[in-house]
C-alpha cells in the first residue's frame, strides 16, 4: 500500500514517512494502529499524534510491543497461565508469543526484550520435564548477557512442600544475574492460584503500559480485539458432574481399594483428550470437622466471612478450607494468635516446623499448642482454600460421549497415633453415591499426549492408579482405528487381587488394539517384582521400538517408580545400543525434547 501525494492531507515528509511504514505492518500491528488513531481522534482535549510519535514507532526507538511468554509445566497449570496472559496482553495490543521452554530455542533468548517466565517447581524443587533444558541452558555457562532483557516470573508451587516455588525463584535470580531488569517483581503462587496470578498479569500490563507512553500519553490501552471468551466451566466455576458408578476396583481380600468413578458432563460442554486431568474440589470428612470443632469449643454455627460470603463456622471447614495439610507459612501464622511458648520456639527453628508438620493436620496444631487466644474468624483467615485434586482421566470422549471416568486409589495410614485418610479419595470411597454430585473442571494437560501419528508405535508404564490415562488410550485408538503397536507395562501387589481392568487388557490384547503386555505382581512371589523388571527383561525389543520412533509413556508415583523406570531406560538404551551413560542419558533426553518421552507423575 502506498499514500498518494494528490488530495492527501500530509505534506511530502510525512507522506516518506508512512510510506516507510505501512508496507512493514503486520495484521496485529495495524489494528493497534487503527485503533491508537480511532481513540485519538475520539478524544477532543487530545491532540492528534506528532510525526515524530509515529517515528518513533517506526523505527523501534520506542519500547518493544512484543512479549514472549515461556511456560515450563507438568499438569498444565503454569501453561494455562501462560495462555491467559498471552490473551489479555494481545488484547491490550502487544504481541505475543507464548511457548513451552522445550519448543524455544535458547539461542534466541537475546534476541527477546521482554519475557515472562510462568513456571512450576516440582519434586523437590526441581524444574517440571518441558523446564529442564531451557533451565539448564539459563544456568550453564552458555547463557548470555541479557542486558537489554525486561523479565517478570511468575512462580507456581505448593507450600507445604520445603522447596515452595523453587524454579522459579532460580529463573528470577539468574535472569537478573545475566543482566536484564525486572518488569515487575516475581509473585509466587500457592495452589489457589488464580488471583494472584491475574495480579501480577496487571502488575506486568501496567509495567508495559508505562512503556508505551511515549507512543501512547493517555496510559491507557489503545482500542484492540477482546480476548476469546473461556468456557462456561473452569476451575473458578466449576461444574457439578453426577455420579454414574462408584464401583472397588479390587478384590475381595486386597490390601488395596481403587474406586473406578464415571461422572456425567451432559450439558456442561466440557471436553477432553486422553492425558487431559479432571480436577475435583473435595469436602473435608465431618468427623474430622467436629473433631476440631470440639478441640477449640467452637460454635459450629458461629458466622464467618470466606471472601464475600458468610456461612457457618461447620461449612468453612468442611469445604472451603483445608484443614488435614500443616504447611510452614500456616503454622508460622497460628503462632501469633498462640500465647504457647513451645509453639514459639519450634517456628523459630525452620528444621524442627519441617520435622513438625510431616503427617500431621490441623487438630493436631491446636492439640499440641495450647492456649488458643484468636477467634474462629482469625483461624479461618489464615488457612489455605481447599485445593483442588487433580486425577488424571481414565477415559476416552470418543469412546464414552458426555461422560468421564476416574481411577481413585483411597489413601488411609496411621501417624502420629491417629488414623488418616486422603480428603478426595475417602470422599470417593467411603461417602459418595451415584446421583451424587462432585465440582469438577478439566485440567488440559499439552505434555502428555497420544503421538499426532497414530502409526507411532507407544509403550506404556503405568503399575497402580498410573494404569488410568493409558486406559483413556486404548479407548482412543480404538475407536480410531489406530494401527500402531502398543506396549503397556501394568504392576501391583497381587494379580488375582490387583489387576486393575483386566478384562478390558485382555479383550484389547485379542482384538489386535494392544500389542503387547507385561505385568509385575510383587507380592506374588518370593521376590518382589516391579515394572522396570519386565523391562529389563525385554531390553532388547524395547529398544527396537525405541528405534523404530516409538512414545514412551510413564504415570504414577515419582520418588520412587518414575524414577527407577528412568533409570533403568537408561540402562537398557546404553546395553542395547551400545553407548556410554553419557550417551544413553543424551539419547533419552533427545527423545524428551522431541516429545517421545512424557511423563504424568505425582
Amino acid at each position: 500500500m502506498q499514500l498518494q501525494v494528490m488530495n492527501s492531507p500530509f505534506n511530502q515528509e510525512q507522506t516518506e514517512l508512512l510510506n516507510r511504514l505501512l508496507p512493514t505492518l503486520t495484521e496485529t500491528q495495524s489494528l493497534w494502529l487503527s485503533g491508537y488513531l480511532a481513540a485519538v481522534q475520539s478524544s477532543s482535549s487530545q491532540a492528534a499524534p506528532a510525526v515524530e510519535e509515529l517515528s518513533a514507532v517506526a523505527s523501534g526507538s520506542a519500547i518493544s510491543k512484543e512479549v514472549t511468554i515461556l511456560f515450563g509445566s507438568q499438569t498444565g497449570n503454569a501453561q494455562s497461565l501462560a495462555k491467559k496472559a498471552g490473551k489479555t496482553l494481545e488484547g491490550h495490543g502487544f504481541q505475543v508469543n507464548v511457548s513451552s521452554m522445550s519448543d524455544f530455542k535458547p539461542n534466541n533468548l537475546k534476541k527477546v526484550k521482554n519475557l515472562l517466565i510462568v513456571v512450576s517447581t516440582h519434586g523437590e524443587g526441581d524444574p517440571p520435564d518441558n523446564a529442564l533444558t531451557f533451565h539448564e541452558f539459563v544456568h550453564g555457562r552458555r547463557a548470555p548477557k541479557l542486558e537489554g532483557l525486561r523479565f517478570s516470573v511468575l512462580a507456581l508451587g505448593d507450600s507445604s512442600y520445603e522447596f515452595f516455588c523453587q524454579t522459579g525463584k532460580d529463573f528470577d535470580k539468574r535472569l537478573e544475574e545475566l543482566g536484564g531488569t525486572r518488569i515487575a517483581a516475581r509473585v509466587d503462587c500457592d495452589l489457589d492460584f488464580d488471583e494472584p496470578a491475574a495480579e501480577w498479569v496487571e502488575a506486568v500490563l501496567a509495567e508495559l503500559n508505562e512503556g508505551q507512553s511515549s507512543v501512547n500519553s493517555s496510559g491507557t490501552a489503545p482500542a484492540a480485539q477482546a480476548p476469546a471468551a473461556e468456557s462456561v466451566y473452569s476451575r473458578s466455576n466449576p461444574f457439578r458432574a453426577e455420579v454414574l458408578e462408584n464401583i472397588n476396583l479390587n478384590g475381595r481380600g486386597s490390601n488395596k481399594e481403587t474406586r473406578h468413578l464415571e461422572l456425567s458432563l451432559e450439558d456442561s460442554g466440557l471436553t477432553y483428550q486422553p492425558g487431559d486431568s479432571l480436577g475435583v474440589y473435595p469436602e473435608n470428612d465431618p468427623e474430622l470437622v467436629d473433631l476440631l470443632l470440639e478441640e477449640m469449643n467452637w460454635d459450629p454455627e458461629e458466622a464467618v466471612k470466606v471472601k464475600d460470603q458468610v456461612v457457618t463456622l461447620k461449612n468453612a471447614l468442611h469445604s472451603h478450607f483445608e484443614i488435614t495439610v500443616l504447611t510452614k507459612p500456616l503454622v508460622e501464622k497460628a503462632a501469633k494468635l498462640s500465647g504457647n511458648e513451645d509453639l514459639q520456639e519450634l517456628v523459630s527453628k525452620s528444621d524442627q516446623v519441617k520435622a513438625y508438620i510431616d503427617g500431621r493436620d490441623l487438630v493436631d496444631l491446636v492439640r499440641d499448642f495450647k492456649p488458643w487466644n484468636g477467634t474462629a474468624q482469625d483461624f479461618v483467615s489464615i488457612l489455605r482454600k481447599m485445593p483442588a485434586r487433580l486425577y488424571s482421566i481414565s477415559s476416552s470422549l470418543e469412546a464414552n460421549p458426555e461422560e468421564v471416568h476416574l481411577t481413585i486409589g483411597a489413601v488411609r495410614y496411621d501417624a502420629h497415633g491417629r488414623e488418616r485418610k486422603g480428603v478426595c479419595s475417602i470422599l470417593c470411597a467411603e461417602r459418595l453415591q451415584p446421583g451424587d454430585t462432585l465440582p469438577v473442571f478439566i485440567q488440559h494437560n499439552e505434555n502428555f499426549k497420544l503421538p499426532e501419528n497414530p502409526e507411532t508405535p507407544i509403550i506404556m508404564v503405568g503399575p497402580g492408579t498410573g494404569v488410568a490415562p493409558f486406559r483413556s488410550f486404548m479407548q482412543e485408538r480404538e475407536e480410531a482405528g489406530a494401527e500402531g503397536k502398543s506396549w503397556m507395562f501394568f504392576g501391583d501387589q497381587h494379580f488375582v487381587t490387583d489387576f486393575l481392568y483386566q478384562t478390558e487388557w485382555q479383550k484389547w490384547l485379542k482384538d489386535g488394539v494392544l500389542t503387547k503386555m507385561d505385568v509385575a505382581f510383587s507380592r506374588d512371589g518370593d521376590e518382589k517384582v516391579y515394572v522396570q523388571h519386565r523391562m529389563q527383561e525385554n531390553s532388547k525389543e524395547l529398544f527396537q521400538w525405541l528405534e523404530e520412533g516409538a512414545a514412551v509413556y510413564i504415570c504414577g508415583d515419582e520418588k520412587h517408580m518414575a524414577h527407577d523406570v528412568h533409570n533403568t531406560l537408561i540402562d537398557i538404551i546404553e546395553k542395547e545400543g551400545g553407548l556410554t551413560r553419557d550417551q544413553a542419558a543424551a539419547y533419552l533426553a533427545e527423545m524428551q525434547q522431541n516429545k517421545r518421552y512424557q511423563r504424568d507423575v505425582y
